[in-house]
């Protein structure tokens, strides 16, 4: 038995926070305000990570230009995702693709990207075996974000339609660092009652049941 709970209403709000959490794409117009904005990225460096290498890094975007140049990106990946959906499935879903929205970068109040710091090789605890750790680090950073934002009442949207080559190369990224995403971050008319792929009829979530296994994969 655990004699260290928090009380009923702050583990409800935990649960609450993770199940009402969505991946936004519609924003409405509003800022920011600064101490907001660093109590969130707060929270994400306060995530876990393998061998205390904290591995993520954040850019804030404040240029227009530069939004609008990261947003030609995302749409030249968005294009080249459709046609790849019409290769492997059918032109169908490919139209289906083109009609979702799948990012808010021009309408969110922050945009933010983050990326992993470069030489990361010389983390080698908890990486020698696994050196995609660091990446799963970076993911617990997001999703702490993700989760304050939430309860913070407001929306967050993880974007992962670009080369990361070419975004490296726009935002001067050093060699050995890596983009891997582009968070959108504002204010919300209102938060989607069903993941938006599920709302759009794109997907369907599958059961807790589908997950689990014992002792072998089965």
């Amino acid at each position: 038995m655990s004699h260290h709970p928090f009380n009923e209403s702050e583990i409800a709000a935990v649960y609450r926070v993770i199940a009402e959490r969505r991946d936004m794409r519609h924003f409405a117009p509003g800022v920011i305000a600064p101490q907001l904005l660093t109590k969130l990225l707060n929270a994400a460096h306060h995530a876990p990570s393998v061998g205390l290498m904290q591995p993520w890094r954040f850019i804030r975007i404040i240029e227009a230009e530069i939004r609008k140049k990261i947003y030609d990106l995302v749409h030249q990946e968005r294009v080249q995702t459709a046609q790849a959906l019409g290769e492997y499935e059918n032109t169908t879903r490919m139209a289906e693709f083109m009609r979702l929205k799948v990012e808010g970068i021009l309408e969110c109040s922050e945009l933010l990207v983050v990326a992993l710091c470069d030489k990361r090789d010389q983390h080698i605890f908890g990486r020698r075996t696994m050196p995609e750790m660091d990446l799963a680090s970076v993911a617990c950073a997001i999703q702490n974000l993700w989760l304050t934002a939430r309860a913070e009442g407001l929306g967050m949207g993880w974007v992962s339609m670009f080369d990361p080559i070419e975004l490296a190369a726009l935002l001067n990224i050093p060699d050995g660092a890596k983009p891997i995403a582009i968070l959108c971050l504002g204010h919300v008319d209102k938060f989607y009652t069903q993941p938006m792929l599920v709302e759009e009829a794109w997907a369907k979530e599958k059961p807790l049941s589908d997950m689990v296994m014992e002792n072998t994969w089965s």
